[in-house]
């Protein structure tokens, strides 16, 4: 499974995702060597990740 990286690589702080692709530091680590099931379940959680990080108010 191709990983969700757009080379857009910032961490939103208060959230600790990043803004490009929804993914935690650690789900970045780990997706190398993560089951295809694990990379799966993370995907699942990328779209309403992104929708909460684009509904914050920009400061």
């Amino acid at each position: 499974m191709k990983s969700p990286c757009n080379d857009i690589c910032t961490i939103d702080r208060p959230s600790g995702l990043c803004v490009g692709c929804g993914r935690s530091l650690s789900e970045i680590a780990e997706w190398g060597s993560a089951s295809p099931g694990r990379k799966r379940e993370i995907f699942s959680l990328l779209p309403g990740r992104m929708e909460q990080l684009t509904a914050k108010p920009k400061r």
